[in-house]
């Protein structure tokens, strides 16, 4: 069976990616994720007020003895950071390494909501041999009165802002919960993303009633997280020719397969990985092999969006009967319990 597939512009071996997570943090780890036989490792993501906090330490160690003697001020370096000693730097090592170790593509990862100097860090990765970004813009605005547009358009201004720093195609990670997602998904693209990753999901708190504390909520994905992307991935499949990927919701090869008949251009996992282990890649690519092989498919292009929303086809008059449908068979499937 052909398995291989074209994500950002870079040919992959399979259409299964590692996506970002903790099994990234070591050159062992990537090194062992590509042997599964994925067809790009995604790094884990360094994080913009990671970067903030750097800078201002740099900065202030500038400032603290930029008045010791004046003749000195000339050495100052123009970029502060990173420095031997911080995560940045640390992170650039570990993708230089990385991307030297493995015979797939290493995507670096950045997390961020604003603008500002933490994206020219974008330029310093594609210099340490990342052969992509995938940018994760996870803004989670505090501020009630903030309105939606004024959202949407920092998501725009940021791709800009990283595009002008880098040669290197870029994806960017979206949450689902905008006015208009597909509209968003769009305007990212065509301020100059080379793809879209589908989607973010949210790590909400929960409150312990013991502690009276808010606590942090980390939880592995289950495969009913992938109904939402992958609807998404169906609708905006044919509404562009640039890379859609699917993240959330892979625990079966079943889970491979539904993400790639909606259009999928790669499917990403962490989660089942964490679960099961990194051979378990293999067993997802088994398993749609087999599928593959059963129903008569040579090539992923044979099936690939087979399940997509048309071009022309009315996607809001869709949904809704998606929306009735499944309302009404749920009426037929409990109706009799009340």
């Amino acid at each position: 069976m052909m398995l291989t597939t074209n994500y950002l512009g870079l040919e992959l071996t399979s259409p299964l990616v590692a996506s970002a997570g903790p099994l990234s943090q070591t050159v062992d780890g990537v090194r062992s994720l590509a042997a599964s036989g994925v067809g790009a490792v995604v790094m884990y993501s360094l994080f913009e007020e990671q970067l903030r906090t750097e800078v201002n330490r740099e900065i202030a160690l500038v400032e603290a003895h930029e008045e010791s003697y004046a003749e000195a001020t000339s050495y100052f370096p123009e970029t502060v950071f990173p420095s031997d000693q911080s995560m940045a730097h640390e992170y650039l090592t570990l993708v230089e390494q990385s991307a030297k170790a493995i015979d797939v593509p290493l995507i670096a990862s950045l997390n961020g909501a604003d603008l500002g100097g933490w994206t020219e860090f974008a330029g310093q990765l594609q210099d340490a041999g990342a052969a992509a970004l995938e940018l994760n813009i996870y803004a989670v605005p505090g501020d009630v009165h903030l309105d939606g547009r004024t959202v949407e358009k920092r998501h725009v201004e940021i791709v800009q802002a990283v595009k002008e720093r880098v040669s290197i195609p870029i994806a960017v990670k979206l949450s689902p919960y905008f006015s208009s997602t597909g509209q968003v998904a769009l305007s990212v693209l065509e301020a100059g993303a080379d793809g879209l990753v589908l989607f973010n999901r949210w790590l909400q708190p929960d409150i312990d009633i013991e502690t009276l504390a808010v606590v942090p909520g980390v939880e592995l994905s289950h495969p009913s997280d992938g109904k939402l992307p992958r609807t998404w991935i169906a609708t905006l499949r044919n509404q562009t020719t640039k890379s859609l990927a699917l993240t959330s919701g892979v625990e079966t090869a079943d889970d491979v397969i539904k993400d790639l008949l909606a259009g999928a251009d790669v499917v990403m996992t962490t989660s089942a990985l964490v679960r099961h282990g990194t051979d378990y890649a293999t067993i997802l690519l088994g398993g749609l092999d087999e599928w593959m092989e059963r129903k008569g498919f040579s090539d992923i292009a044979d099936f690939r969006g087979m399940l997509a929303v048309g071009s022309d086809a009315d996607g809001t008059a869709l949904q809704r009967a998606g929306y009735v449908a499944a309302l009404e068979r749920a009426k037929t499937t409990y109706g009799s319990l009340a």
